[in-house]
């Protein structure tokens, strides 16, 4: 019978470890722990102690920041997760030289950092990149990514709906006290559970009360009141792939040549109307630091979705001199590489639904004009008069204006298929272009991004900045922000780019001794 050596899992050996040895050239953790001890300057962090005589001796922000920034790498955006690596795990004993800093010293150093030192660091990092060769300087690419925070959508709200919420707590606690006065005769609050839960009500209407009277109605872009939120007020409702969170817009600009990021930041909007500007701006600033130059961008490309088309943005590209390539939403239908797309597409989706994208309703090409009246005629076979002055778009066409008589839409059998608003009062209204639109920024990016070298340029973006997001997202696991705060987010924003960044320098393989 066949004899095999004795195993006992249970056992407990004391093996000796060389922390260098744990951190083997050409791996990521080697990678960070030669970046942050060779290459970059954290004497601004000597600021925060004062104890040179008399105190404890505090833990290097070296030691904290390795630790971090591989925590990070392999997922661990926790505190309490980062403290138990220390304690568990050889890579990260190595690279906090058998420290074992606790989690609130972590969470203290991660929030401390603020907006001057993570951007000095970021910098740092992006100058490093440009050293090993890492930055083309041909093509920058901007998105933005809309990342659930930690804060609750259901805190969200404009002023009138929190004083309703409000209201409506302690209208909650006011019926559930009377009703237990009723039941019990008494003064008493109820059973313990329940008199806990009308007290959870009542801090809750508290919590609604301060809010209000600390901060003001919050105004967005365009001057109107937009909702605001009690646990991060500098968060907001956006659309995302994950349909509407509470979070920030965190935008990043990429390199083409190696997909560095050369600049990163959140934005309290989903709306990437008004980001361009500060990326581009922030981005100047890193590439002239990586000793790029002060016109970097200016000697570059710069590309962008269609969700940074504005005249605004447009007009920020055209003042700094940058050749910028950011399509309208319709340029894919002028373009003949789709003309036949729409003939393979299923009429219904995954859930059986048809697309939404399948016309519903009358649009201008449905009414007929009538030249020998000068009145256009609606689906319906009624006569619409000319209403107002001569329309202009932005691009300089020219358009009439077209409304029914007043009642005439109230009864039409075609109403629904018309007025997408069945409740509307008004008759329905109609422009018809008569002479399109030749000058303005935004048909001179339409004619540049129809050009085939257009195209060309543009089909780039896609896998230069996306897989920068997949990478984040998917590969670190940066799913939702964990802090409060646009200041502390963009903290933790940047620090998972520097992680993809030096993650492009352990890759070209360069093998520090």
């Amino acid at each position: 019978m066949a004899r095999y050596k004795p195993r006992d899992y249970s056992q407990t050996q004391l093996v000796p470890v060389s922390l260098s040895e744990q951190l083997v050239p050409g791996t990521l953790e080697h990678t960070i722990h030669y970046v942050v001890e060779e290459r970059l300057d954290l004497s601004a962090f000597d600021a925060e102690f004062k104890n040179d005589e008399t105190g404890r001796r505090a833990y290097d922000p070296r030691v904290l920041l390795k630790v971090v920034l591989f925590g990070y790498a392999r997922g661990l955006n926790g505190s309490r997760r980062l403290e138990a690596a220390c304690r568990e795990n050889v890579t990260f004993m190595a690279l906090a030289c058998g420290q074992r800093p606790d989690h609130s010293t972590i969470a203290a150093f991660i929030e401390g950092m603020g907006k001057e030192r993570i951007e000095d660091l970021f910098a740092q990092v992006l100058l490093v990149c440009a050293e090993e060769g890492l930055l083309g300087g041909t093509h920058f690419a901007i998105d933005g990514c809309r990342m659930s925070s930690n804060a609750s959508k259901e805190w969200s709200g404009k002023r009138s709906d929190l004083i309703r919420k409000r209201d409506k707590l302690r209208g909650l606690v006011r019926e559930a006290m009377e009703e237990h006065r009723r039941i019990d005769g008494g003064e008493g609050g109820g059973p313990g559970g329940e008199r806990r839960r009308l007290e959870r009500l009542e801090k809750k209407a508290e919590r609604i009360e301060r809010f209000l009277a600390e901060n003001p109605a919050r105004v967005g872009r365009r001057g109107e009141e937009v909702q605001a939120n009690v646990t991060d007020n500098e968060s907001a409702k956006m659309k995302s792939s994950h349909g509407i969170v509470q979070g920030y817009n965190a935008n990043a600009c990429v390199d083409g040549a190696h997909q560095v990021v050369v600049h990163a930041e959140v934005f309290g909007e989903g709306d990437d109307g008004a980001a361009a500007a500060p990326m581009l701006e922030g981005a100047a600033v890193n590439l002239a630091i990586a000793g790029m130059g002060d016109d970097a961008l200016q000697e570059a490309v710069v590309s962008a979705d269609t969700g940074y088309y504005t005249v605004e943005n447009l007009k920020t590209c055209a003042a700094a001199g940058i050749d910028a390539y950011i399509p309208d939403r319709q340029f894919r239908s002028r373009d003949p590489r789709f003309a036949d797309a729409r003939r393979h597409r299923r009429p219904t989706d995954k859930h059986k639904m048809q697309y939404r994208s399948r016309r519903r309703h009358f649009v201008p090409a449905d009414f007929h004009f009538d030249r020998g009246s000068g009145r256009l005629i609606c689906p319906a076979g009624v006569r619409m008069h000319r209403s107002g002055t001569t329309f202009k778009n932005r691009d300089g066409a020219m358009a009439i204006s077209f409304r029914a008589a007043q009642g005439a839409c109230d009864r039409c059998r075609l109403r629904l298929k018309c007025l997408r608003n069945p409740g509307q009062k008004t008759s329905r209204q109609v422009r018809i272009f008569y002479r399109q639109g030749t000058t303005g920024l935004t048909h001179a990016m339409k004619r540049k991004i129809d050009t085939p070298e257009g195209r060309r340029i543009y089909s780039r973006r896609l896998g230069i900045v996306e897989p920068v997001f997949a990478n984040i997202a998917a590969q670190k696991g940066l799913d939702r922000f964990t802090l409060r705060g646009r200041a502390k987010v963009n903290t933790q924003w940047k620090l998972y780019c520097i992680v993809h960044n030096l993650e492009k320098v352990a890759g070209k393989g360069r093998r520090w001794n």
